[in-house]
């Protein structure tokens, strides 16, 4: 790997790319749909209800977290953006450093040596010079959903930097590629695609920067793979400040390591997409289970687990199985005709089911309207838990109908939001080989995750041990020979700093680490569970 460069590299004169990525900004900025409009809203108004009705809990900041020389570094950096230093940088005893930190899971406060948002890839760079200079972790933020802020660095003193000035969407209207800013969020990339699409997850205010280097699941993640499978070329600050691309041709290592564990190794300013034409069709429905009826609710679970095992399960059918305080419900989506879909038998599996032709706008409008989905970007305290499990880890019915007891035993007591959902994966995610892309997880049929918080109130260790006893339940329900494994995507930081780096990346995690050695040796890109470069044997 070159040596750090030791000092920020001047702009060098716009061009037609620079142009264009430019005007694909300001549209980015100008068409978001009234929906959009209207989320955005609604989450301000229950932020600012938080805040006035728990409080806001600032910590402390600690002494020597934001040195003098790394300000003025980056001081330096920030000159040549638009609005200087006021438009790219807070430190530390700002007045709204605070506002820019903004932690989503508010359990987890901390306190970064800045928060920076450059304005184009040339200042990233400069900025993690800077970084790394001065010894300095670093860590990028591009939606900020991570579980436990690792996009704020997971603890104190890193240098967050913010990609929101790097949003945009360009699709080629010939090649039907799409390149999309490292700050581009979910909901905005599909408004900016057109007709065009590519796997993804349902909340519209993750970003792609995060998402499409874990995994990157959602409902037509079984048709057509994960977010991660759809990219064909990516554009990397390294360590030491260099920007370069990255494809299955060219920095080949690093493009593996980027498809499962981004965080590790760089930030990813700009991806470049393979899509497919939207389904002009699909077939959706909703069935809902009580807990008075606990019984079905036991036998509907082992019948849809069974099915989503299935190899032969039509790779067109999305689906999950969710548990909250009212009971159970089943989501499915099948992106075909009627025709297709009674071809399927899923109806045969799921006699219950009451299956409707739908528009796709709709469809994807009926994963996003739940009340745990409109809350998905509201800062809060929560707490969560989570495994991934292959065919053979399937729960018995003696175990499902443990599982399903205790929660619903528990449940009155728990005072506490809180909702349990097993997504069903596999399909084109498992066709792609296990170490083709460091994503670890293609034998996988389904993900179980747990999660409690609340709004208005402080979470408390009681609801902290519901969740707890939830998972305990799942590990004990499942077969012998479990390996635990499960999607980086749910950051759990009970996992510990090491073991959780098998649990996200198994049998990858040795490679990972010799790619970290040779981009990254100084670990200069570092989260409490990021991957570390190997250790030479002595």
């Amino acid at each position: 790997m070159a040596p750090i460069k030791p000092s920020p590299e001047p702009q060098t004169k716009v061009t037609d790319a620079d142009s264009e990525i430019e005007e694909a900004k300001r549209r980015y900025k100008s068409s978001k749909s009234l929906k959009s409009r209207l989320s955005s809203v609604g989450t301000t108004v229950i932020v600012g209800l938080v805040s006035l009705i728990a409080g806001t809990k600032l910590p402390a900041i600690p002494s020597h977290v934001s040195p003098p020389a790394l300000q003025q570094c980056i001081n330096a950096v920030c000159q040549a953006m638009d609005g200087g230093v006021d438009q790219c940088v807070r430190y530390p005893g700002d007045g709204d450093f605070f506002s820019w930190v903004n932690p989503y899971n508010k359990a987890r406060p901390l306190v970064p040596a800045a928060v920076v948002k450059p304005a184009n890839k040339e200042l990233v760079a400069g900025i993690v010079r800077c970084a790394a200079q001065n010894g300095k972790r670093v860590q990028a933020k591009s939606g900020g959903h991570s579980y436990a802020n690792y996009g704020l660095g997971g603890d104190n003193g890193t240098v967050a930097i913010d990609l929101e000035n790097l949003a945009y969407v360009i699709v080629d209207e010939t090649t039907h590629k799409a390149k999309i800013g490292g700050g581009s969020r979910l909901g905005a990339i599909d408004e900016q695609m057109g007709d065009r699409a590519f796997a993804h997850g349902v909340c519209p205010g993750v970003g792609i920067g995060g998402h499409a280097t874990i995994g990157g699941l959602g409902p037509m993640s079984r048709m057509w793979g994960s977010t991660l499978d759809h990219i064909l070329e990516v554009e990397v600050v390294t360590a030491n400040g260099t920007i370069v691309r990255a494809s299955e041709t060219q920095n080949a290592d690093l493009f593996w390591a980027v498809r499962g564990a981004g965080a590790s190794f760089g930030i990813v300013t700009e991806f470049v997409m393979k899509t497919h034409k939207k389904p002009t069709e699909a077939i959706s429905f909703t069935q809902r289970i009580p807990w008075s009826d606990i019984d079905d609710m036991v036998s509907t679970f082992q019948a849809w687990q069974h099915l989503i095992a299935e190899p032969s399960l039509d790779p067109k059918f999305g689906t999950e199985f969710e548990l909250n305080k009212h009971g159970a419900k089943i989501k499915g989506t099948y992106y075909g005709t009627m025709d297709q879909f009674k071809a399927s038998a899923i109806k045969k599996r799921l006699p219950n089911i009451n299956p409707t032709r739908d528009s796709l706008v709709n469809t994807m409008l009926s994963w996003v309207d739940s009340a745990e989905l409109v809350l998905s970007d509201v800062p809060t305290e929560f707490y969560s838990r989570s495994l991934g499990l292959k065919a053979s880890d399937l729960l018995s019915p003696a175990a499902t109908k443990t599982l399903f007891q205790y929660i619903h035993d528990a449940n009155s007591e728990a005072n506490v939001r809180w909702f349990v959902i097993f997504d069903a994966t596999g399909g084109a995610v498992a066709n792609v080989a296990q170490d083709a892309t460091a994503y670890a997880h293609r034998d996988k049929v389904m993900f179980y995750q747990s999660y409690a918080f609340n709004i208005l109130t402080a979470f408390t260790p009681a609801a902290q041990d519901f969740l707890d006893s939830i998972h305990g339940a799942v590990l004990s329900g499942v077969p012998d020979g479990f390996v635990r494994t499960t999607y980086p995507g749910y950051v759990d930081p009970q996992l510990g700093d090491f073991d959780a780096q098998k649990v996200y990346w198994g049998t990858n995690l040795a490679r990972l680490e010799q790619v970290k050695k040779a981009w990254d040796a100084e670990d200069v890109f570092h989260n409490p569970q990021s991957v570390r470069p190997a250790v030479d044997a002595v």
